[in-house]
C-alpha cells in the first residue's frame, strides 16, 4: 500500500486528485454502513457513476500514466461499486484489459471480471465476490472451482481459502470452526 501514495508525475493531475476523493467518498459511506445501515447511500455510486462517464469520454481509462497508482486503482473501485449500470462496468473492463502491462492492477482487472461475470449470469472465474451465508462467506457461483487457485495465482492472488479467512478478518467475524 505504501506505494500507492508516494508522489509520481502524472499526466492528469487534477482529475487524479478528484478520483481519490470520490473514493474517499465511497469508502467512507461503506465503512459506516458496516456499522450502521442507515449510512447507505446509493446516490453516491450513481454520481460516481455518472462522474467517471465523463472521466473516460474525456481521457480514456484512467491508467497509472494519467492519474498515478493511487488514483487508477480507486478508478477501478468507483467502477467495480457500479453495479446499477452492468453496461458500463462491462465497457471499462474491456478498457481496462485493453490497457499494457504495468498500467493496472491485475487483482483490479480479476475483481472486476468477477463482477461483471456475476451481474451477466455467468460464473465468477476468480472467487472474488462472496456471500454470507448463516454466518459464512461462501464464494458466489464459480467457473471450474478445481482451478481457480491456479487462476489466482496467476494474477497474483492468495488462495481462495486465505480470502475466505480474510472476509472474516475484515468483518470482525469468527471463522466457523466445522
Amino acid at each position: 500500500m505504501e506505494e500507492l501514495n508516494k508522489p509520481e508525475s502524472v499526466q492528469y493531475p487534477k482529475i487524479a486528485e478528484e478520483i481519490n476523493s470520490m473514493a474517499s467518498v465511497d469508502q467512507g459511506m461503506r465503512k459506516k454502513n458496516v456499522k450502521d445501515k442507515e449510512y447507505w447511500d446509493e446516490n453516491v455510486d450513481r454520481q460516481n457513476t455518472l462522474r467517471m462517464k465523463e472521466i473516460i469520454e474525456k481521457i480514456g481509462w484512467p491508467n497509472t500514466s494519467k492519474v498515478g497508482k493511487k488514483a487508477a486503482h480507486n478508478a477501478w473501485l468507483l467502477i467495480q461499486h457500479a453495479d446499477h449500470d452492468v453496461n458500463f462496468q462491462k465497457e471499462c473492463l474491456d478498457l481496462i484489459k485493453s490497457e499494457s502491462a504495468g498500467e493496472v492492477r491485475l487483482d483490479d482487472v480479476a475483481y472486476l471480471e468477477d463482477r461483471v461475470r456475476l451481474k451477466l449470469g455467468q460464473p465468477q472465474l476468480y472467487g472474488t465476490q462472496f456471500n454470507e451465508v448463516e454466518g459464512r462467506f461462501i464464494p458466489k457461483d464459480l467457473e471450474d472451482p478445481d482451478d481457480v487457485n491456479e487462476r489466482r495465482k496467476n494474477i497474483g492472488l492468495n488462495t481462495l481459502e486465505e480470502a475466505t479467512k480474510e472476509m472474516y478478518e475484515k468483518y470482525g467475524m469468527e471463522e466457523p470452526k466445522d
